[in-house]
């Protein structure tokens, strides 16, 4: 155990996290002895980062180029969870925050099925993100994957996959409070503004299919995606991973480091500014307004937020809705993640396979 107990905390919620995401297990094992205050924990996990960012850069000279891409992706993982939850420190997040950025652009355009980087213009600020697309398939429909409170585009990489490898495009977005976006547009409550100018590039493009398009959201992104498909009808489908219902009444009961996270991300200059513009952030109101298919995701034991708020949203939707609670799982499922990806990727090809045949 740690010196420090917020250290101890991190790790007992957010193991399973870590692995699922591209952690090496034998990697974490040694953070969690070498890292003993708060102080230490994005220095700890740079030095990792840089670690494997040597490993990518090795091989990279050695002409193995799958080697090195593979590398800088996983050191891309190790500088992201080194500032996930380090909002307050302003300098060391910037840090290693584009280390993060440094080591994703270098290794995944030389993946098998590479990423593209898009930006979408909103509101004057052009949000970025990562498209990968389905090998031999030029028309394929797209899921927009959103990140939770303290994720970013880049840590949804492996999720991203299981869409890809079943015929699904995977646009992994960083929205207003997001990763890239989050230092030029704050969190917002009005998702179907932000999906609707995503959906006009993609109909632009002749490489994906912008008429069949689905938005999935894992965490504080599982209340963005629903309010997307309550507030833009062009969307097709919707997937929420263990999100709130309401996030005003959810954000006072989370740990105070993730309360500062929203608060830096909101753009809020105080904790109580930030509640309030937290009780934006609800369903109520608005989930009757969904209409296309809806799939809601959650884990029983789910320590951050209720199963109850899942429930709500199943039951508030207008549209079919399917509801899944794994007894096992965790928040977000990540101790199942053999279970929760590929329901979802499933579950969407499925159902923008179907929006395919609808006469319109």
């Amino acid at each position: 155990m740690a010196s420090d107990p917020q250290v101890d905390l991190i790790f007992s919620h957010f193991i399973p996290r870590y692995e699922a995401t591209g952690v090496d297990p034998n990697d974490l094992r040694k953070l969690m002895t070498t890292i003993n205050s708060w102080d230490e924990w994005c220095k700890g996990w740079s030095a990792y980062g840089q670690r494997h960012e040597h490993l990518a850069d090795e091989a990279l000279a050695q002409g193995r180029t799958l080697t090195s891409a593979e590398a800088y992706v996983r050191a891309s993982i190790y500088y992201h969870y080194g500032k996930h939850l380090f909002a307050d420190r302003p300098d060391e997040f910037a840090e290693a925050h584009q280390a993060m950025l440094r080591c994703y652009s270098a290794g995944v355009g030389a993946l098998p099925l590479p990423a593209e980087r898009v930006l979408f213009p909103h509101r004057g600020v052009d949000m970025p993100g990562w498209l990968r697309k389905p090998a031999g398939d030029d028309r394929a429909p797209v899921a927009v994957i959103l990140p939770g409170l303290d994720a970013c585009k880049e840590e949804l990489h492996h999720w991203a996959s299981a869409f890809v490898e079943r015929g699904v495009a995977a646009l992994t977005l960083d929205g207003p409070g997001q990763g890239e976006t989050s230092f030029h547009l704050p969190t917002t409550h009005e998702w179907g503004a932000v999906l609707g100018a995503v959906i006009d590039v993609l109909l632009e493009r002749d490489d994906v299919d912008g008429s069949r398009v689905g938005v999935v959201g894992q965490s504080l992104g599982a209340i963005y995606a629903p309010l997307a498909a309550a507030g833009e009808p062009r969307l097709k489908a919707c997937i929420a991973n263990c999100g709130p219902f309401d996030w005003g009444a959810v954000l006072p009961k989370m740990p105070a480091v993730s309360q500062e996270v929203f608060r830096v991300r909101s753009h809020a200059a105080s904790i109580e500014d930030a509640h309030r513009l937290a009780r934006q952030i609800t369903l109520e109101g608005r989930a009757h307004e969904i209409r296309c298919p809806t799939l809601v995701i959650f884990g029983a034991g789910d320590r951050l937020i209720s199963p109850a708020e899942g429930r709500r949203l199943a039951d508030a939707v207008s549209g079919p809705c399917d509801y899944v609670v794994y007894e096992e799982g965790n928040h977000v499922c990540f101790n199942i993640s053999y279970k929760f990806r590929p329901l979802t990727a499933d579950w969407m090809r499925e159902k923008l396979t179907a929006a395919s045949h609808v006469v319109r």
